[in-house]
């Protein structure tokens, strides 16, 4: 196989080695036969490894990248650090690696075998902090895609994901955020807008083995406010990859409802909170096109074997355009194309299926690989300074629904985007007892303001329409002056600029103003 392409290798396992990070396998290739092959003839290897001419400029056996064949073992062949192919472990079947370790990227090198990385935490009712047994918790990255399994919470509430991790050269952990999932029966799942789930950097895992467990790992959950004549759905994706298929049971387009859940690594998948009756499942991930299916859920019952097949890839474009004016903090945004079956108009929320999210936009964008299905295009959802223009007197600034049937889809109107007003305050789930006071930083060129509080189900509470403006760099303040609010509950302010004429100027963002009551 070349001994340089060896050499190299066994040079990098071994560094690692001495690091104490990882347990050394040399990447082996099937048995070679004795003797030079042949380039010319294609004869003289076996198991569907190919005679190359080695660094050496003798000929040898080496596995095939092409085909990825002539590796033992589960591993995989890639190209080596001297151009040659080698066998490395495989980072999507974790095959090549011995039994209690996992196979992870190496920044800057070649996959190696490790010990697991955990993620572990504890899932509660956040009105009365008891521990939730039952629910499903996944850790997923900022594109929505599931990169653990499903866990399933004990009678105390706890969970432990194992979470892939890549290293550096050294074998230390590199960094890599992921945001949590978590869904439960007669809960609302975690997150849905306007919580939001926060960056964990699994690289601050500690101890031996290498675990991760903080304030940020535990999830409070909502109780559903009356779940009686729900059901739930359980079924597989049946799909090469099924791992992180967003299923959607129920709804109806222009209407939202729909309720989801993600699938695991062999597919099986749960939706809870499913209204009783007939209704429609369909599975959505980039670049996966699937077959859809009907149940019949009976309240408090458990209908099984609701089954997705995939019927070929997914190969339709979206493509668009975002203009940004007077974007404040802002540069750039994000594209995503939420399921219209799952999408609140009220709340201007829903969720979106892995991969069918485009970041750094700034001008054109595009989103490939997007099955079949109506959606809801957002813009400048994500907290990043900016904001969906809310003047909907002028182009570009409504809500932009598309249906796509097997075809690529260019967006005639482009969108307008904004910077947002800043610093809404409470925010990020903070606690607040007693008066509530609302505030944020004042815009440029306002008449007045309006301000709105809606609770976590995205219902109004109380609105003001006649916040009087403010002059110079200062803060606008407001006192809620509504019903008594409920303890343990979360809520949502979103606060609108007006000009003169009653056109808006700019609002706070989607998902900022969120705080907890007690």
């Amino acid at each position: 196989m070349g001994q340089l392409r060896t050499s190299l290798w066994t040079l990098a396992a071994a560094n690692l080695a001495a690091a104490g990070m990882i347990a050394v396998m040399t990447p082996a290739c099937d048995d070679e036969p004795e003797g030079e092959c042949s380039i010319e003839e294609g004869t003289g290897c076996a198991n569907g490894q190919e005679c190359l001419l080695g660094a050496d400029d003798q000929t040898h056996c080496a596995c095939s990248v092409d085909a990825d064949t002539g590796c033992a073992g589960g591993q995989q062949c890639l190209e080596g650090p001297d151009g040659e192919p080698a066998c490395y472990c495989n980072t999507t079947t974790e095959g090549g690696c011995e039994a209690g370790l996992v196979c992870e990227e190496v920044v800057g090198g070649y996959p190696a075998c490790f010990a697991p990385v955990t993620l572990g935490g504890m899932v509660f009712d956040l009105a009365t902090d008891a521990a939730i047994e039952g629910a499903l918790v996944v850790a997923r990255d900022a594109n929505f895609a599931a990169v653990s399994g499903v866990a399933v919470t004990d009678a105390s509430g706890s969970y432990v994901l194992t979470v892939p991790v890549p290293r550096n050269a050294d074998g230390s952990l590199s960094e890599a955020l992921v945001f949590l999932r978590a869904d439960a029966q007669a809960y609302l799942t975690f997150p849905m807008a306007p919580r939001v789930a926060l960056p964990i950097d699994m690289s601050q895992a500690s101890g031996d083995p290498l675990h991760l467990e903080s304030s940020a790992t535990d999830i409070g959950l909502i109780e559903i406010a009356d779940p009686d004549g729900l059901g739930t759905i359980t079924g597989t994706v049946v799909a090469e990859v099924p791992i992180g298929t967003l299923v959607v049971a129920g709804g109806a387009t222009e209407a939202g409802g729909g309720v989801t859940g993600i699938a695991d690594f062999d597919g099986t998948y749960t939706v809870f909170n499913v209204p009783a009756g007939s209704v429609a499942v369909r599975g959505y991930k980039a670049g996966l096109q699937l077959t859809s299916a009907t149940a019949e859920v009976a309240a408090s019952a458990v209908t099984e074997g609701v089954d997705l097949t995939a019927v070929g890839e997914a190969a339709s474009v979206v493509s668009g355009k975002v203009e940004i004016v007077n974007p404040g903090d802002g540069s750039d945004t994000s594209v995503i194309l939420v399921v219209d079956e799952t999408f609140n108009p009220t709340a201007a929320r829903g969720e979106a299926p892995p991969g069918l999210r485009v970041a750094g936009v700034d001008g054109d964008f595009e989103i490939p690989f997007v099955p079949d299905g109506n959606y809801v295009v957002l813009a400048a959802f994500e907290n990043d300074f900016l904001v969906r223009d809310p003047d909907t007197s002028i182009g570009g600034t409504g809500l932009v629904r598309i249906t796509v049937e097997g075809g690529s889809l260019a967006l005639s109107d482009g969108f307008k985007i904004t910077g947002s007003l800043d610093e809404p305050s409470p925010d990020n789930e903070e606690l607040v007892s007693g008066p509530v006071e609302l505030s944020w930083n004042d815009d440029s060129g306002e008449d007045h303001y309006e301000v709105r509080l809606y609770d976590a189900y995205g219902n109004l509470v109380w609105e003001k329409t006649d916040v009087p403006g403010v002059s110079g760099d200062a803060r606008v303040v407001v006192t809620y002056e509504g019903d008594p609010l409920s303890s343990g509950t979360l809520y949502q302010f979103r606060a609108v600029s007006i000009k003169n004429g009653g056109s808006p100027i700019s609002i706070t963002e989607d998902l900022r103003g969120v705080f907890l009551y007690q």
